[in-house]
């Protein structure tokens, strides 16, 4: 019997196919006419992002209710990066079945990671509550650093600050990232990209110190063999590590972080 709580997510979490998990495709828009990201192969220099309408959400609580759900987890990038958790609020408030959103403060795995605590609970029968307190949990001990070739992206994307971007780039510093409060900050400026991925690694495996049993993802922007390398290596560094995952980012992160970039997720892995 599939589990009567359900979890919804956006595309932005990068998972393969989760029983009791349903994905709402945030858009890219190129030249004025707006696809779902996963259908978009185009050049990333030239789009935006948009996010989904509140009647795409509606649509989709109405039809896992049809299907015999009796609660619905809707788990989202941060609201300070998208208004998709704001079009998921809206389409819950007159949903037929109680609907909990929850904005996940953060992006790709740790969107994630979130959503897949959810979705573990909810095979397990979880109440409403439980499932959503689950998500909570384990967003809340979850981090993400990234590395990015150049912050031109963000700046015009308007997700960090000019200023940092001009400065980065005359200098040709390798910029790291972090999000806190569901916020890109710039976290260091380092040299060259070969110092920037090992003090990325260097900051995953500090950040897994306190976790009992971590999961690590490592995402990127078109650099699999940069990723799957990083991955191997902390496979091996980090103690009593749970799973490593290797996961390529789609057009949405991709029009903000540019191709090249490489990023490391680490939470506490639970189940």
């Amino acid at each position: 019997m599939p589990p009567s709580v359900v979890v919804v997510t956006d595309s932005t979490a990068y998972l393969p196919a989760v029983p009791g998990v349903t994905v709402v495709p945030v858009q890219v828009v190129a030249r004025g006419i707006p696809r779902d990201e996963d259908t978009f192969t185009g050049d990333l220099a030239t789009v935006t992002t948009s996010r989904p309408s509140p009647a795409r959400f509606a649509a989709c609580y109405d039809e896992l209710a049809a299907a015999g759900a009796t609660g619905v987890v809707s788990i989202h990038l941060s609201g300070e990066l998208s208004g998709t958790v704001e079009s998921a609020h809206a389409a819950a408030k007159d949903a037929p079945v109680p609907v909990e959103v929850i904005d996940s403060r953060s992006i790709a795995m740790g969107l994630g990671y979130p959503v897949l605590a959810a979705a573990r609970s909810a095979a397990a029968g979880a109440s409403l509550g439980d499932v959503a307190a689950a998500a909570r949990r384990t967003a809340a001990v979850t981090r993400t650093f990234f590395y990015v070739d150049t912050l031109e992206y963000l700046r015009r994307s308007g997700r960090i600050g000019a200023a940092t971007s001009l400065f980065g780039s005359a200098l040709m510093i390798k910029p790291l990232l972090h999000i806190v409060d569901g916020r890109i900050s710039l976290l260091e400026k380092v040299r060259t990209s070969g110092r920037a991925i090992a003090r990325l690694e260097d900051l995953a495996v500090e950040a897994a110190v306190e976790l009992d049993g971590a999961g690590v993802a490592v995402q990127h922007m078109g650099a699999r063999g940069r990723a799957e390398a990083l991955g191997e290596r902390l496979s091996k560094r980090v103690t009593g590590v749970r799973e490593v995952r290797v996961v390529e980012v789609g057009a949405v992160i991709g029009a903000h972080v540019g191709p090249g970039m490489l990023g490391v997720t680490v939470t506490a892995y639970e189940g």
